[in-house]
């Protein structure tokens, strides 16, 4: 009889899960007119059915300015029936259904999201590129309740769980890090101001989510570059976040922007990325200085371990969520023998949905994941899916660069 935690039932707020593991929030890439798809409902059934506790839809913009790509949800009324249809399915098969819902701040472009972005401060962002304008202080309490508007809409398409989107460069992590926070009002400057936008939509959040929905923050323990946020402080945003009302703690790490291999780990495969790319310009730009644009952060399994060691051995008062490079169940009992009530997993659940189901039975159950991260270079233009499971063939040049990555 198995006896790991793994497949005990533990609660997060009003939400007890079947067990302790959760499909994290990768952005899946299948939502074409920023609206829920056939695909990405079979994707999140085929999930639930191999065996997870609860099943996390990534990204969905509580405003239109909050989109960072074409194929990405966009929290509005019209959406809610097609979202029902996904959670419907979800819970048939025995898990939980939550939906992460966030703003991307400066990290858009007015061809996707209909106006110059928006975000903490003015300037320019050389991830899209474009100009960008930084919210006025009296827009802050309309974007804040965006957020609260998207909580409510979550809850009317059959959601138990949201987890708001506060790490990874975005719009609530752009306030709070000093490298995109230069704002000379009460917002900007001391760490105790750049928590004040965060303050405000933890507020509206937990007020729409009232007594029956859970309600998680994914939050960064550093930035992962130098004049980024670092773990001293972060620690003091994870307890604020507590105090706010926060009922988990998903922790995780790395800006976007500025280091995203540091949130993923591993290499860019970056022909492979190229070469889903429509824009002639793009496409060799990045082809030239991707490289140097996306420096390869090494790969180890639990990557962010030792950063969440640390806050669980501050924060005691709600479940932290460990995410980062989980591909084994010998890692995963590890992590909850740590002390995390739950682990995130993205990339082992997208190479083999049934994963949970698996660990189950077998003690040293691994996923065949080889990390050349193709399924992230293929996300930003098609869809998230692993080159293990496509149905056409791969160009040689691309079979020759992951293999190469895989054997790094």
């Amino acid at each position: 009889m198995n006896t790991s935690k793994l497949f005990t039932p533990a609660a997060i707020g009003p939400l007890t899960l079947r067990n302790r593991t959760i499909r994290s929030a990768a952005f899946e890439s299948m939502c074409p007119g920023n609206a829920p798809s056939a695909q990405l409902m079979d994707y999140h059934r085929s999930v639930a059915a191999g065996g997870v506790g609860m099943t996390t839809i990534a990204y969905a913009a509580v405003t239109r300015s909050g989109l960072s790509f074409d194929r990405q949800l966009w929290m509005r009324p019209e959406i809610v029936p097609g979202l029902k249809e996904i959670t419907d399915v979800i819970h048939r098969e025995g898990a939980a259904a939550s939906i992460q819902l966030g703003h991307c701040g400066n990290m858009s472009h007015k061809n996707i999201c209909g106006e110059t972005p928006v975000g903490a401060c003015t300037g320019f962002n050389l991830y899209s590129p474009t100009f960008v304008r930084g919210l006025r202080k009296e827009e802050l309490p309309r974007m804040a309740k965006a957020y609260a508007d998207s909580v409510r809409l979550a809850r009317e398409a059959g959601f138990d769980a949201v987890e708001i989107h506060a790490g990874h460069g975005y719009l609530i992590s752009q306030f709070l890090s000093p490298y995109t926070n230069r704002r000379k009002d009460e917002f900007g400057g001391s760490l105790e101001n750049r928590m004040r936008f965060m303050d405000m939509v933890m507020e509206e959040v937990m007020r729409a989510a009232g007594n029956d929905m859970a309600v998680l923050v994914k939050m960064n323990m550093r930035d992962g570059f130098k004049g980024g946020m670092d773990i001293d402080e972060a620690l003091q945003v994870g307890k604020r976040l507590v105090h706010d009302g926060a009922q988990a703690l998903v922790l995780s790490g790395g800006f976007v922007s500025k280091a995203p291999m540091y949130v993923m780990r591993g290499a860019m495969p970056i022909r492979s990325m190229t070469h889903y790319m429509d824009c002639w310009w793009l496409k060799y730009g990045v082809r030239m200085v991707g490289k140097w644009m996306i420096p390869t952060v090494p790969f180890k399994e639990a990557y962010f371990l030792e950063d969440a060691l640390r806050f669980r051995a501050e924060i005691k008062d709600v479940p932290l969520v460990y995410v980062g490079g989980l591909v084994s169940r010998e890692k995963i009992d590890e992590v909850l023998n740590d002390g995390f009530e739950f682990v995130q997993m993205g990339r082992a659940l997208l190479n083999e949905p049934g994963f949970v189901n698996r660990m189950r039975e077998e003690e040293k159950a691994r996923c065949n994941c080889g990390h050349s991260n193709y399924c992230i270079a293929r996300m930003y233009t098609i869809d998230m899916a692993c080159h293990k499971h496509l149905k056409e063939k791969l160009p040689p040049c691309l079979e020759r660069e992951i293999e190469k990555l895989e054997k790094q």
